[in-house]
Parts: C-alpha cells; sequence; structure tokens
C-alpha cells in the first residue's frame, strides 16, 4: 500500500483534540444544570409529601374522634334498651294502670339526661365529617306524651298502599305489585309492602329445556343453556312465555289484571295493555339541514362532522336539541335524507346516519352511508342516505359527513345547495301495525365482474318468523303478504374509461313461484380510478313466500371492484309492513309528452305500473292534473323515492315533489333534490329524490323538473326512471 494512501485514512478517524474539548465541557455544564434542577424538584416532592403525611394525620385523629363519639353514643343506646327490657318485665307482673305515671316520670328524666348528652357531643364542629342529629334520633317512645304512636304517616293510607317508615317524614306509597314470573309470599299491609319472591322455573317443570339441555332460573324467566335464537322464536320458551331477544331468555308474560290487552303474548312479544284505539300507527316529520360553521367545535370532516338538523325543537314523538334529534317513543322509523354539496376535497366524502344509544348506554352503531366522489369543486352533487331501524326512547339520530383524508378538515371547503324544502323526513311506524324492520351486510368484500349479485349477512332483524334471507343468501324472503319499503347501498371503486361512458344500473326483483320480475332500477354515473356509492330505494308489494333480490350491472371493459364495512356503506335495509295497513304503488314516466328542451319546473307525467291501489292512484284522463298527479283516497302517512335518469347540459337540475292546493291542503314544495352538471365523458346522468310526509283524503301530489343555464335533451321512460309510493294508515 502507498504511504498516500495510509495518511488519507488516518486522517479519517483522527477528531480535533480542540472541538472533542469544547463538547466534553458544554456536556459536562448541560449535565451540572440538569442535577441542579433535579436536586430542586426533589425537595419540592420532599415537601410536598410530608405536607400530605401531616394533613393525613389530621384527618385520621379527627377520623378516630368521630369514631369515639359514636361508640359512646352506641353505649348509652345499649343502656337504654337493657334498662326499657327491665320495665318491660316490671309491667308484665304489675297492673299498668298503676305504674304509668312512675314510668312516665322514669323516660322523662332519664330520656331528657341522654338526648341534652347527645346534643352536647353533636354540636362539635369537625373538620371532614359533620354529624347532624337532633332529638328525632334518641326519640324512641316520644317525650311529652307517652304513649303515643312511635312514628306514623300523617294520614290514613288508602287502599292498596302502605305507610312506608324508611321516609323521613314516613309516606304513604303504593303497594308493589309482583312483576310477571314473581309469586306472592305476604299481602299488602298498612305497616309492610307485599312481598313477592321469584319463580324457578327448573324446578317446577325439570324437563323444561328437554333432556339434554341445561335450564339457568333467571329474574322473572329462565334460560336454555345452547338454544338457538330460532328455535326460542319458533315457541320454545312454552305458554305464558315470551323469548325476549334483548336478554336472550325466556320471559313471563306481562298480566295486563283487567286492563284490555290490546296485543295478546307471542313467541316473540310481551303483551300489549291498553286499548289499541288510542295508539297512531304512523306518523312523520321533517327537517333542513346546515353545516356548522368551521370556528365551531368538532368543525372537522376527517374525524366525522356533525351535520345541524333544523326542525321543530319538539314535539310528543322526537325532540331535536344540538342538531340531534332524541326519540322518545319506541317504534320502527325509516329515514330519509337528500343531501346536495359541492367541495374541493381530495377523495370522496362519505354522508351517513348514526343511531346512538341513550344516556347510560355507550356505543352507537352506522346505519348507513354514501359515498360522494371528487369532482374538483365543479359541481354540485345530489346523493340520498336511506335507512330503517328500530328506536327506543333517549335514541338519538344524527348525520355525519365524513372524508378519509386528513387535509380536508374546515367546513368553509363545503358549500351545501339550500332547497326549498325539507331535507330530512322520517315515517315513524308503531309496533301496533306488526311492521318488521331488518338490516343486513354485504359478505363479500372484494368481487370483479359484470353482473354482481351479492351476498347478505344478516345483522337484525325484529322478527326473523316474518323476514328471513333465503337459503344461498341472496335474497330476503317473506312469510307474509305485505309492502317491503327497502334501500340498497354499495360502495365500489371502479377502473376503466367503459365506466364512465355507460355507468351502472342497480335493479331490485321480485321472486315468484321460481321467477324474478323486475321492480324497480335506479342509474348511476360512472367514474373512473375512483370511489363512489350506487343506491336504489322503493316500496314494494309482496305476497307469503316471495323473495326480494338484486343485480348490480357494469360494462363488460369495466373493472369494479365491491367493497364495504361496519360503517354503512354497503348495506341492505328494510321495512316490512302487512297489507292490512299499507300500500305502494308503482310508476314511471310517460313515453309522450317528456319535456325537453329549456325546462323551466314543468311538471312530468307518468304511466302506472303494475295492480292499482285502494289509498293512492294516478289521476286518470278527464280528472284535474291527468297522469300528472298522484291522489290519495285515505288518510295516511306516504313515502315517496323518485329515479330519474336523463341527459342534459344543465348547470343545475332541480327535481321537485309539489303538494297540489285544494281539498288535501296548502300547495307547496313537500321535498326537493339537485344535480350539477353531466360528468364528463358520461352518457347519461340521474337525479332522485326521497321523502316522507302526512296525506288526507284528497291531498295531491306531483313531480316538476327544472333545468338551469341549459337544455334536457332526453328523459328515459324505462330502465332508471320510476316512482314508487308507500301508504301507511295513521
Amino acid at each position: 500500500m502507498r504511504p498516500e494512501q495510509r495518511v488519507e485514512r488516518r486522517g479519517e478517524n483522527e477528531v480535533p483534540s480542540e472541538d472533542a474539548l469544547i463538547l466534553h465541557l458544554q456536556l459536562a455544564k448541560g449535565q451540572e444544570k440538569l442535577v441542579e434542577a433535579l436536586r430542586a424538584q426533589q425537595m419540592v416532592i420532599r415537601d410536598l409529601q410530608q405536607k400530605l403525611a401531616d394533613q393525613q394525620e389530621a384527618l385520621l385523629s379527627q377520623q378516630r374522634e368521630i369514631l369515639d363519639q359514636q361508640r359512646r353514643m352506641y353505649e348509652q343506646m345499649d343502656v337504654v334498651k337493657a334498662q326499657y327490657g327491665l320495665l318491660s318485665d316490671t309491667v308484665k307482673q304489675v297492673s299498668f294502670q298503676g305504674l304509668q305515671g312512675e314510668l312516665q316520670s322514669y323516660f322523662e328524666s332519664h330520656l331528657a339526661g341522654l338526648q341534652s348528652q347527645a346534643r352536647s357531643h353533636l354540636q362539635k364542629s369537625y373538620a371532614v365529617h359533620k354529624m347532624d342529629m337532633d332529638s328525632k334520633a334518641m326519640d324512641v317512645v316520644g317525650e311529652a306524651h307517652f304513649p303515643q304512636p312511635l312514628l306514623a304517616c300523617p294520614s290514613a293510607c288508602g287502599r292498596e298502599e302502605f305507610c312506608d317508615f324508611q321516609r323521613d317524614p314516613p309516606q304513604c306509597e303504593k303497594c308493589t305489585m309482583c312483576p310477571p314470573g314473581f309469586f306472592l309470599i305476604s299481602q299488602c299491609s298498612p305497616t309492610a309492602d307485599r312481598m313477592c319472591q321469584d319463580r324457578d322455573e327448573c324446578l317446577e317443570v325439570p324437563n323444561i329445556c328437554g333432556e339434554r339441555v341445561k335450564c339457568l332460573n333467571t329474574p322473572g324467566g329462565f334460560r336454555c343453556l345452547g338454544v338457538s335464537e330460532r328455535e326460542a322464536v319458533m315457541g320454545f320458551c312454552g305458554p305464558d312465555y315470551f323469548y325476549n331477544q334483548e336478554l336472550q331468555e325466556c320471559q313471563a308474560c306481562t298480566d295486563c289484571n283487567g286492563e284490555p290487552v290490546s296485543a295478546p303474548c307471542a313467541a316473540a312479544t310481551d303483551s300489549v295493555c291498553g286499548r289499541p284505539s288510542q295508539v297512531r300507527l304512523s306518523r312523520s316529520w321533517g327537517a333542513s339541514v346546515g353545516v356548522p360553521p368551521a370556528s365551531s367545535p368538532g368543525g372537522h370532516i376527517f374525524p366525522g362532522l356533525q351535520l345541524s338538523i333544523r326542525g321543530k325543537e319538539k314535539v310528543d314523538l322526537l325532540s331535536n336539541e344540538a342538531g340531534q334529534v332524541t326519540f322518545l317513543q319506541h317504534g320502527l322509523v325509516w329515514l330519509d335524507h337528500n343531501f346536495a354539496i359541492k367541495h374541493s376535497c381530495r377523495n370522496f366524502l362519505q354522508v351517513g346516519m348514526r343511531l346512538n344509544g341513550s344516556q347510560e348506554e355507550e356505543g352507537g352503531r352506522d346505519l348507513s352511508g354514501v359515498r360522494i366522489e371528487q369532482p374538483d369543486g365543479k359541481y354540485y352533487q345530489g346523493v340520498s342516505v336511506s335507512s330503517g331501524v328500530e328506536v327506543e326512547p333517549d335514541h338519538t339520530l344524527a348525520l355525519l359527513l365524513r372524508s378519509p383524508n386528513q387535509h380536508c378538515n374546515q367546513s368553509k371547503d363545503l358549500h351545501l345547495y339550500e332547497v326549498a324544502a325539507p331535507s330530512v323526513s322520517l315515517l315513524w311506524l308503531s309496533h301496533d301495525t306488526g311492521a318488521v324492520a331488518m338490516t343486513a351486510q354485504m359478505s363479500l368484500l372484494t368481487h370483479y365482474q359484470t353482473s354482481y349479485r351479492p351476498t347478505f349477512r344478516m345483522t337484525s332483524v325484529s322478527d326473523p318468523y316474518m323476514v328471513a334471507l333465503t337459503h344461498d343468501s341472496r335474497g330476503v324472503r317473506f312469510t307474509e303478504s305485505g309492502v317491503v319499503k327497502f334501500v340498497l347501498q354499495q360502495a365500489l371503486y371502479s377502473m376503466g374509461h367503459s365506466c364512465i361512458r355507460e355507468g351502472f344500473s342497480l335493479i331490485a326483483y321480485v321472486n315468484r313461484n321460481g321467477t324474478g320480475q323486475e321492480a324497480l332500477q335506479a342509474f348511476k354515473a360512472g367514474v373512473n380510478y375512483r370511489d363512489t356509492s350506487v343506491t336504489l330505494s322503493g316500496a314494494v308489494g309482496v305476497a307469503g313466500g316471495d323473495a326480494l333480490t338484486f343485480e348490480i350491472t357494469s360494462p363488460s371493459q369495466c373493472n369494479t371492484r365491491y367493497f364495504g364495512d361496519s360503517s354503512g356503506i354497503s348495506v341492505l335495509s328494510l321495512i316490512w309492513v302487512p297489507s292490512a295497513v299499507s300500500s305502494a304503488l308503482s310508476a314511471t314516466v310517460s313515453r309522450a309528452g317528456l319535456p325537453s328542451g329549456a325546462v323551466r319546473n314543468k311538471p312530468l307525467s307518468f304511466q302506472q305500473i303494475g295492480a292499482d291501489s285502494p289509498q293512492v292512484g294516478l289521476a286518470r284522463a278527464g280528472e284535474p292534473g291527468s297522469r300528472r298527479n298522484f291522489v290519495f283516497r285515505e288518510e295516511g302517512t306516504a313515502n315517496v323515492a323518485l329515479n330519474l335518469k336523463l341527459i342534459h347540459s344543465c348547470n343545475i337540475v332541480k327535481v321537485t315533489l309539489q303538494r297540489a292546493g285544494g281539498q288535501g291542503g296548502q300547495a307547496g314544495p313537500v321535498a326537493q333534490q339537485v344535480s350539477g352538471a353531466m360528468p364528463e365523458g358520461s352518457e347519461w346522468a340521474s337525479v332522485g329524490l326521497r321523502a316522507s310526509f302526512p296525506v288526507q283524503n284528497g291531498t295531491a301530489v306531483y313531480v316538476t323538473l327544472d333545468c338551469v343555464r341549459g337544455r334536457v335533451n332526453q328523459i328515459t321512460h324505462e330502465g332508471g326512471t320510476n316512482i314508487s309510493i308507500l301508504w301507511v294508515a295513521v
């Protein structure tokens, strides 16, 4: 090796001695300062520990004094008890009349001294605990007028009441009724409440769960370990018992005790007491929705921005406070939210609904969600979110807007379109209607093919006997005839220019006797390398044994990935209502007379599909609003779902559900939805709305279309354009 190379290598490992010395001195000074700071902190900690120890010692000494005072009082009371026992023995041997005066003076003298001692002890002030006991605590037999009742209610208690001596002063309380599954031990008396004991069904009926299943006794019922919920719902609990799905056990049916029974005890439901005529079967409610200011707390989209629901403050059905709805009654609820937004956020936005438990409960669940793709803030996008769910009092509903990208955080980047009608509405159904709510999620997370039939996984159902999945889990089967209000929301990711050009179609079929008939269809413009959602909502009539299935079609050269998660972006939700209290009607736009060109608030003409409904129908020729108005012939609550597929060059397309004037009430918009310009490269566009509202006999509604700055070229009369109406009695 050459000398030059050896010199260079030694130079690479050398460290200048002056720099090393300066660095060493700086480190030493830093260590000294750190040690001094640690010592100062240790001194402060020692002082605090000493003060804490002194305070604890003072507290202990005060507690010892209190315990000593209590012990002395207990000793004095023991002496009184012993003296009272001796006097009682004496009274048994001698006539009470002769000793009355002697006893009175004896007790007055002894108890007066005892009370003065107690007052002197209890008037002392303590730093931690202050015991304030007056002469009532020592007034065992009465001070001045012996003999008198020791304790008593101010007035005599009535029937089915007893005097509760635990209250101060004593008060009359109603006697406790033995709950279902308990038996009576002792009757209610003027001085004692009724006593009940739990019935042990496992001992009374040894084989109540069968020979191979173990029985576990519970308060008011029993549980058969190892028995599935389906077996219990089918009547496994036996007579006078029903299966409680929340507790997952058999519970004794409620005894109405002479009251009218509006709903008898069934295999999966308890008895309902009261007059059924006093209960409303259905109701509706609507409100507007806004985005809170960016400066308000929680005004960030990334974790979830709560939209503000601006409706009536409070009704007997629900209350609206702090931008969210709190339910006040049990029932089934169908929710619709028409949402139009223009944003510049990266990636997509997701608008959804969330149901939270009561204040005592923790957690909640996302009901549904729809993804809004990224248009770079060029135009408004209108979407509709829907869901059906069973609610209880104190459950709260919130509307949320989320973004998967943390760079989209300020609500000032969002622009909501202010519509001229309520944007959120709900249809509430009483349990007396016999309606059933069901929710299912897509069981496949990824799938690539042109025709996709989703497979479902049941997540909740209020009555599995009436509504259940088919054997292949690709549809929902119904046991009895009725009307089904449904919504299917599927999130997807598409790749390919053919996706944009042709778009997606979501079709609902009613399968009857082995054949499937198309019921409703919705269209969604495609996207390339983007996340989006396709959704379809409507109402169809079904018979016993019918099944509801779905299919999503995409172009042949479009690569599509279907997926879902727990946020409700890929979910099937429905409510089944018996035919006795509901009906449905479907229609599509007529072939003739479709508006085109510069359309300004022009009504759409329709033609009916399927059978007639006695409660709602399309106005016929010769009637006012022929082929335009949908006329209701009976009071009730209605839900409308509209899907419109068209070609246009408008900057904004408005579709409005209008209420006609006259016998049905005041004219005006019921619901409205908007959509922006057609996506670049797409052949078709879509817009639709969903809403619930009350109707009377004679109420008429119709649909208008408005094109702002452009023209409408074509509206298809099939394959993506339809309207469905659900009517429920009140």
